[in-house]
């Protein structure tokens, strides 16, 4: 960034770190045997709508865009309250759950879509229910970080899971240290 850049309040677009998203399958074992949490088979990817210099702005182009395989697992595309798009994955192979979100930050990212990649947020239940509650393991594409968010009502969280989670993942995830980033995110389509 050059001079005329600070002077005119200009800032270079951060890329998304992709590659910490591989961590989490390690990160899914430590909840299964620490806190008898098992993923939902759901993991939603969130970005900002289409515009600017990208010729790649509704659903159907984003769906050609990541050509995925229909047939055997369920992908959609959703908008939210606030104006951003989700693109849904359900596939109940943990693993390939995660190399398909992977698939498509890249995908995004190879076609000039990087700087609108938000998050992506992967859903994890009690294996026995009621258990503890419900976790989002919620990845934050410019940080290379994930935080844990339990939502237990419209406007409720659960505080105190949220920092066992941490807890017990610090050493498998990079989780993010400042706790301001751990931001609510209600009416998620990821369960």
């Amino acid at each position: 960034m050059g001079l005329r850049d600070t002077l005119f309040g200009r800032t270079k677009q951060v890329a998304p770190n992709l590659d910490n998203l591989f961590a989490l399958p390690t990160a899914a074992l430590t909840l299964q045997s620490e806190l008898d949490l098992v993923s939902s088979g759901q993991a939603g990817l969130c970005f900002k709508s289409g515009s600017g210099e990208s010729t790649i702005t509704t659903d159907d182009d984003i769906k050609q865009l990541l050509d995925f395989d229909e047939t055997n697992n369920k992908v959609t595309l959703t908008t939210d309250d606030l104006g951003f798009k989700w693109l849904v994955v359900i596939d109940p192979d943990f693993e390939a759950l995660v190399t398909r979100v992977h698939a498509a930050d890249t995908s995004m990212v190879e076609h000039g879509l990087g700087p609108r990649l938000l998050c992506a947020v992967f859903g994890f239940v009690a294996k026995t229910p009621p258990g503890e509650g419900s976790v989002r393991m919620v990845y934050l594409m410019k940080q290379g970080t994930f935080y844990p968010f339990a939502p237990t009502g419209p406007s409720q969280r659960d505080n105190e899971l949220e920092l066992r989670v941490k807890s017990f993942l610090d050493t498998d995830l990079p989780v993010e240290k400042d706790l301001s980033r751990w931001m609510a995110l209600w009416n998620l389509p990821v369960s």
